[in-house]
């Protein structure tokens, strides 16, 4: 017996409908659905400690969302990603967290943050294609394997023109909006 693919907007309508079991959280990454247990201490700290430099040092005053989910690319693309990043930066005034559906549009977003933990290669990879397929101007990503960050920036279709890695415990400068050098020394 053959099996037909399930199509497209199936899965997309399937996936938004999803409650993920207790402890998890799901994701429709590229047509896939990623299913991924929740982070531990560490990887909480070093959002952590982004978020409060955020806030001190950054020029332009930002909200910050931690796990709510972002609808990527153009909804012609089926199925659209449907990402939550573990963390999201906006500009405050355009107040971009409000409302009841956990999935919000990425325009406007001024960055997004990973800190890789269950599935690293996909914070390497496959979330970089998504980001700038979003048109999201910058992807911060820790990477507590490689103990490196990365800035991505300056999107162009599914790619990054820029890419910055610097080792845990060197600042990693950060453009406007921000503005700053992020300290990473107590991200090791």
């Amino acid at each position: 017996m053959t099996y037909a693919p399930i199509s497209e907007k199936l899965l997309l309508d399937w996936f938004v409908v999803l409650d993920p079991p207790e402890g998890f959280r799901a994701e429709l990454v590229e047509g896939e659905l990623v299913l991924t247990a929740l982070p531990d201490g560490s990887h909480a700290h070093c959002l952590d400690r982004i978020m409060s430099q955020m806030y001190t040092g950054s020029r332009s005053a930002m909200d910050f969302s931690g796990n709510k989910g972002l609808k990527l690319g153009s909804a012609a693309a089926c199925p659209q990603d449907h990402v939550i990043p573990d963390g999201t930066f906006a500009p405050g005034e355009l107040r971009l967290y409000r409302g009841a559906d956990p999935w919000m549009p990425c325009e406007g977003v001024a960055m997004v943050v990973e800190v890789t933990w269950a599935n690293p290669e996909i914070d390497r990879e496959t979330k970089p294609r998504c980001y700038a397929r979003g048109g999201i101007p910058l992807y911060l990503l820790v990477d507590r394997e490689a103990s490196s960050i990365t800035l991505f920036s300056a999107p162009e279709r599914d790619d990054y023109r820029e890419v910055c890695t610097r080792p845990l415990g060197k600042p990693m400068p950060l453009p406007a909006p921000f503005a700053f050098d992020l300290d990473t020394a107590d991200f090791l």
